[in-house]
């Protein structure tokens, strides 16, 4: 109930959006097309109830454009794979932080996160779970239904994890329980994975996350050591299946990156111990490495400034260079990479940053755009739906002053963006 009245009230604090236009029609100065690599200059890009209808040179005999420009480099809009918007704060110093707010007030941090998101380029995400079940659910459906302005979002509704694992809070004293709300996926037999990825999928989840080993920003979990079995996992990945999803999973530890690729996980999140073994398994069995890359230094400066947790701050240093190291070596063996940030461990609207990491650690700029674009919508399963300029795509384009292919770093301050065939504001 209070999820729906706080949705109901940001509905009514936001403008919502104006009807699709029948055609909008845009000229870009220069196109970049990831799924071809090809850059063209001078385009007309015409968008016909929201999607791509068709990309030709532009010429002034076809008419005037709606949206100009010409001075801009265009690109399809970008995809993070790795989000948490709808837990609605970055992190905190305080482990407890999220019991500390209501689920109407959880919402409406939201609200603002989805935007700014949007606004830096990021017109589709997969938001990977929340401590408060479902909340993400609800903040996915009011922005499909054009009430709250915000990326097109798919949801994981919770976290599938252990008993005091990575994806749950243990930072109340011992004699107060945790509330339900927050326990929607804790498992203790691969009979319960099983049941919770059902009832997580049948409450309107797109997709379930596994938490497979310790997490770094989480008190009593160590990022190296595996905590789901392999046997939960792979009942959870069954399940999914079963009905058409996939799971995905949080996995820092090798051992643990492996089990999860063997229960049949689509792709591995963050990745930091990575070894030759486990390139190659995610090699043989077509799974995507979201690994994020950026956030480490991010943690480091101001993680050390505000005062996080020593542990924290201790397993943040074990795994960052380690993390990167791994990206690189994947990079090299041709492993598949996607875009994945951890938005919400740093501010929301600086996930741009990390291309320049990707290019640093081995990516050309044209591979770390596909990251964001078209290798990220195979992952989603959304190939030529998303992140794509084929004619049917949704229209979504963002536009940079610079050129990205020549300073990735363009991509940390996007100009203007459309979703869907509209402007955002």
């Amino acid at each position: 109930m209070a999820v729906r009245l706080a949705i109901a009230f940001a509905c009514a604090l936001a403008a919502a959006s104006p009807a699709l236009a029948a055609s909008v029609d845009v000229r870009a100065g220069r196109l970049i097309d990831p799924e071809t690599g090809k850059v063209s200059a001078d385009q007309r890009i015409r968008i016909v109830d929201g999607k791509i209808a068709a990309i030709t040179p532009w010429s002034a005999a076809d008419g005037p454009v709606t949206v100009d420009w010409s001075g801009l480099t265009v690109l399809p809009g970008l995809i993070d794979l790795h989000t948490h918007i709808a837990d609605g704060a970055a992190s905190s110093a305080d482990p407890a932080e999220p019991f500390k707010h209501s689920e109407a007030a959880t919402i409406l941090k939201a609200v603002p996160a989805a935007r700014i998101m949007l606004r830096a380029g990021f017109t589709t995400v997969r938001d990977v779970g929340v401590y408060r079940g479902l909340t993400d659910v609800a903040l996915r459906d009011a922005i499909n239904s054009g009430d709250l302005a915000g990326p097109r979002m798919l949801v994981a509704g919770g976290y599938i994890t252990t008993p005091g694992g990575g994806g749950e809070i243990d930072a109340l004293a011992p004699d107060m329980p945790v509330p339900e709300t927050f326990r929607v996926g804790v498992v203790h037999n691969p009979a319960e994975a099983r049941d919770k990825a059902r009832y997580l999928l049948d409450h309107g989840a797109d997709f379930i996350k596994l938490i497979a080993t310790g997490a770094v920003l989480a008190l009593g979990s160590e990022p190296g050591a595996l905590e789901l079995s392999p046997e939960e996992m792979k009942a959870a990945c069954d399940e999914a299946e079963l009905r058409g999803s996939y799971c995905i999973a949080h996995a820092h530890g090798a051992e643990g990156i492996k089990a999860a690729i063997r229960a049949g996980a689509r792709t591995i999140e963050h990745a930091s111990f990575l070894d030759a073994e486990g390139i190659e398994l995610a090699k043989k069995n077509g799974v995507w490495l979201d690994m994020d890359i950026y956030n480490g230094d991010w943690i480091e400066e101001f993680g050390t400034k505000q005062g996080w947790p020593s542990e924290y701050l201790r397993k943040n240093r074990e795994t960052t260079d380690i993390q990167r190291r791994g990206f690189a070596a994947a990079v090299k063996a041709g492993a598949k990479l996607t875009f994945g940030t951890d938005a919400a461990v740093y501010p929301y609207g600086l996930g741009g940053r990390q291309f320049a990491y990707m290019v640093r650690y081995g990516m050309t700029p044209m591979q770390a755009i596909q990251a964001a674009t078209t290798e990220a919508a195979k992952a989603l399963r959304m190939e030529g739906e998303v992140g794509s300029l084929r004619p049917g795509a949704w229209g979504d384009l963002v536009a940079v002053r610079a050129d990205p292919l020549t300073d990735i770093r363009a991509l940390e301050h996007v100009d203007a963006v459309i979703k869907g065939g509209e402007l955002v504001p």
